[in-house]
């Protein structure tokens, strides 16, 4: 048996009609502009990545209110992680209260649950709920703004910066619908926030003379079949934004419009880049999100091994009625992995190739903790007397 220190790789050949995937760009072939009113726009696939149509997709641009993808994306990890839970109680300080524009009129000193926080956010694009979140998980909301930036710098994101959680109006706030679509594919891995961007309508404080009506801003949700999220976004200064998702069949697309003249013309230009979505492509899954591909060897843990994950859909896109064979699926797993492992933490990577090149490229996850084995439990392994994995 190798040392732990040593990569595993397992390949095998599967023969199917799954194609296109990760990293690849379809957008140069697109011979209709989708959105011709629109300042920037991108239409992706979800599972690869793969780029559908593209216009000035990486041109710098105040994002308004679909700032708030990267604060719920925020919200999602630390409840994944266990350091917030959806029933735990969030209470409203002075300065998030004060937040004007969209809100719940959180009252100083009010407290909801988080679940009830990230119907505000989601649903109503509630700053005052953003605020509070943010209060609560980093202490205050300029350190969560260093969280956000961090998150995008670990994302790839070249041209997003973030000084506030809302998307009001501020110098030096910016991003790009490619960052933005990134930002979406990213938070779309935690598949319960549908449940939430997905709502149409909903109330808070309900049973009390307070009770609140909730009406989603993206009007598509209720009037396009499949869609499901995630923010609109509207100042003077962005005009008015979307970030959208919608799913049919198997696929899922992620459309961003920045920039649009009007309600009406933004939907419309979103509503045009789905059908083309939809109408042209499909997509193939090979893994669910969640789905064990193996086990990773763990030196001086609790346990010898942790289970890795896929912490994303996996599959593969082709354009409608193509066919495509011989595909090739590597999964290596990191070398010198020493406890303690956390949840989530990156443990390897699935490739998948077709013709020596590589379509689709995601990483893999530790699927639970692994603690630091005691003195004691390392003294007796190491002499064969603990045999427990």
């Amino acid at each position: 048996m190798k040392k732990i220190g040593s990569f595993i790789l397992c390949s095998f050949i599967i023969f199917s009609s799954i194609g296109i995937g990760n990293g690849h760009s379809y957008a140069a072939e697109s011979k209709t502009d989708l959105a011709p009113e629109a300042k920037s726009a991108i239409l992706i696939e979800r599972d690869t990545g793969t780029i559908l149509y593209d216009k000035n997709s990486h041109e710098k641009l105040a994002p308004a209110s679909m700032t708030k993808i990267m604060t719920m994306l925020l919200i999602m990890k630390a409840i994944d992680k266990g350091t917030l839970s959806w029933n735990e109680k969030v209470r409203t300080s002075e300065y998030a209260a004060s937040m004007g524009g969209s809100q719940i009129f959180l009252e100083p000193g009010e407290e909801m649950t988080v679940e009830q926080m990230l119907k505000g956010i989601a649903i109503g694009s509630a700053n005052d709920a953003a605020v509070a979140m943010a209060e609560k998980i980093a202490g205050s909301e300029d350190a969560f703004v260093e969280m956000m930036n961090k998150e995008a710098k670990a994302l790839g994101l070249k041209n997003t910066h973030f000084q506030n959680t809302t998307g009001l109006p501020v110098k030096d706030h910016y991003s790009s619908a490619y960052d933005m679509a990134m930002m979406a594919k990213e938070l779309l891995k935690y598949e319960k926030i549908t449940k939430f961007t997905g709502t149409y309508e909903d109330y808070l404080r309900e049973n009390t003379d307070k009770k609140f009506w909730l009406v989603n801003t993206n009007k598509l949700v209720k009037f396009y079949p499949g869609v499901d999220g995630l923010k609109t976004g509207f100042t003077n200064e962005a005009k008015f934004c979307l970030t959208a998702t919608a799913k049919k069949d198997n696929m899922r697309v992620i459309a961003v419009v920045f920039g649009a003249p009007s309600t009406k013309v933004r939907n419309a230009q979103v509503s045009k880049m789905l059908d083309f979505a939809f109408s042209q492509y499909a997509t193939h899954p090979l893994y669910k999100s969640g789905q064990t591909l193996g086990k990773v060897k763990v030196s001086k843990g609790e346990e010898k091994f942790v289970h890795a994950v896929t912490s994303e859909p996996i599959s593969v896109l082709t354009k409608k009625g193509e066919k495509m064979d011989n595909l090739v699926k590597e999964k290596a797993f990191k070398k010198n992995l020493k406890a303690p492992i956390h949840k989530g933490d990156i443990v390897g990577t699935l490739t998948v190739q077709k013709g020596g090149k590589v379509i689709v490229k995601s990483n893999l996850v530790a699927k639970e903790n692994v603690k630091s084995a005691g003195w004691w439990k390392l003294f007796k392994r190491s002499f064969g007397l603990f045999t427990k994995s």
